[in-house]
């Protein structure tokens, strides 16, 4: 790894050392299995491929000035992958193996860990299918857990600064009581039409906007929204938005902060009253909005004209990024050294 250029690194996958495997068989979960191989070998008919049961987690470790490697909330991404088990009937995995599982994975891959002060760091991604073989819909009987990771650098090439958003009204992301509160592939493969568009209109990502009245702000494609107004931190309340883990810990943070935090149904027009907005995710941190162009309206909602992120953002940022690398206190817990 000596020659890498860890800040030049996309947001993307490369090949590392191992990954680790866990298989759920006549009712109960098996041993951590290690593998250096990147094929899966899987049923034609697994339920995965055919209905859909996958789910998947995301989440970051990150070398510190002490040169300490550090993973952040990985017990709340155990907890979530157990919620979207539940969704979408799949065996749930428990939290203590889900935990074991990513430090094992991530100790035997650590050569991958970026540099501290890199802007980059090694992307853990957890993964549920189903494998029994099924042709009627209904749940598989056998399932496997597999985490890989990658070291990754920031999800949209602006990094921490400043890009444009659009909405559209012809696309949802999630139905209104469907699964868009959990993380499952098929949320996403509904959101590539809608935000290759965007890429090609000139935009970073779709502000997806609630998909029963289509009168209130939802999730911000990969990510969730949030702004701020005065002394208030808002982020939009819906059946359909995935509870971001990162959104979570920016709330607590702002809270300490002596803001008042907000999670309630946001009006499109009361855009027009925020000073600062952003979307936030495990892949893209903070990532500051210029603007949001409603494309159906013809309106423009901005945000900031400097190309700088506003001043509660980057607070919110460093406070974040701080505890990650093990440069801020972690009052909370939220980091797990290794």
């Amino acid at each position: 790894m000596e020659n890498m250029n860890w800040s030049d690194l996309s947001f993307g996958y490369m090949k590392t050392d191992y990954n680790v495997r866990c298989y759920y068989r006549n009712g109960k979960w098996g041993e951590l299995e290690v593998s250096s191989s990147e094929i899966i070998n899987i049923h034609m008919a697994a339920t995965c491929l055919h209905y859909g049961q996958e789910a998947f987690e995301g989440l970051k470790a990150f070398k510190g000035k002490d040169g300490k490697v550090r993973i952040f909330r990985m017990k709340e991404n155990g907890k979530r992958m157990q919620a979207s088990s539940r969704g979408i009937k799949m065996a749930e995995l428990p939290v203590e193996t889900f935990e074991e599982a990513v430090l094992k994975v991530v100790r035997l891959n650590e050569r991958f860990v970026p540099p501290y002060g890199s802007g980059a760091s090694l992307y853990i991604r957890p993964l549920l299918i189903g494998l029994g073989a099924q042709v009627g819909v209904k749940p598989a009987d056998e399932y496997m857990f597999l985490v890989f990771v990658t070291p990754v650098g920031p999800y949209f090439k602006t990094g921490f600064l400043p890009s444009k958003v659009c909405m559209m009204r012809g696309y949802d992301r999630a139905a209104p009581l469907g699964t868009g509160t959990i993380k499952v592939g098929g949320n996403y493969a509904a959101s590539l039409a809608a935000g290759e568009l965007a890429k090609e209109k000139g935009y970073a990502a779709v502000l997806y906007l609630d998909p029963k009245e289509k009168k209130y702000l939802d999730e911000c494609g990969p990510a969730n929204f949030f702004a701020i107004k005065g002394n208030n931190y808002i982020t939009p309340k819906s059946e359909s938005i995935l509870p971001s883990i990162t959104n979570k810990s920016l709330m607590q943070l702002a809270e300490d902060m002596g803001m008042t935090v907000e999670r309630r149904p946001v009006p499109i027009e009361e855009l027009a009253t925020f000073e600062e907005a952003a979307e936030c995710g495990t892949a893209a941190v903070i990532t500051p909005l210029s603007q949001v162009d409603d494309l159906d309206e013809g309106k423009s909602y901005v945000f900031t004209t400097t190309n700088k992120p506003g001043p509660v953002c980057t607070k919110l940022y460093q406070k974040l990024t701080g505890i990650q690398c093990g440069d801020e206190p972690d009052p909370y817990g939220w980091v797990t050294i290794l």
